[in-house]
């Protein structure tokens, strides 16, 4: 009993002085709270500038690094308005030579495909010896081959020719 009476007797005193602390943290903090409004605003303000700041030079910095990437304009002072009109233009110009190559990579595959179908259709017939004439039948089925796939070169050739003169009748850059 007399440990509690010890224990609530200072407990009491720890109350009185906390109570009387918050009085005065509170007199201080209306005068601060004045002060901080006035401080918060203008934080604020800076704040929102800063951050406004940092936006624009994202901005600029993203253009520069656009205005770089097109091979027309690097090193060139221009204004945002033909970035974006000349970085437009070389997109739509990589699409077209991607395209251009899409269709290479078609023809070469197809290419391919026509070619091991020959090997095939030869590897059977070697297996089988039906050559339709001998040592000579041979001969004549490889030239066969040979004249087949030279045809296709020269053709495959002729369109790449005619692909890369359209290209660069239309390549600026």
């Amino acid at each position: 009993m007399k440990y509690y009476e010890e224990n609530s007797a200072a407990m009491s005193e720890d109350e009185n002085l906390d109570v009387e602390s918050d009085e005065e943290e509170s007199s201080d903090n209306k005068s601060r709270n004045a002060n901080n409004q006035y401080f918060s605003q203008a934080e604020k303000r800076a704040h929102h500038n800063a951050l406004e700041r940092k936006r624009r030079d994202h901005i600029k910095d993203s253009f520069t690094s656009l205005r770089d990437s097109v091979p027309s304009l690097q090193g060139e002072k221009a204004s945002r308005a033909q970035i974006l009109k000349k970085a437009a233009e070389y997109i739509q110009f990589m699409r077209r030579k991607n395209n251009s190559h899409q269709q290479d990579i078609d023809d070469l595959k197809r290419q391919n495909s026509m070619l091991e179908a020959q090997i095939r259709s030869l590897e059977r017939a070697r297996q089988t010896g039906n050559f339709g004439g001998g040592e000579s039948g041979n001969e004549v089925a490889m030239e066969s081959v040979k004249s087949d796939v030279s045809s296709h070169e020269s053709s495959d050739e002729n369109d790449e020719n005619e692909r890369r003169n359209k290209r660069f009748k239309t390549t600026t850059y």
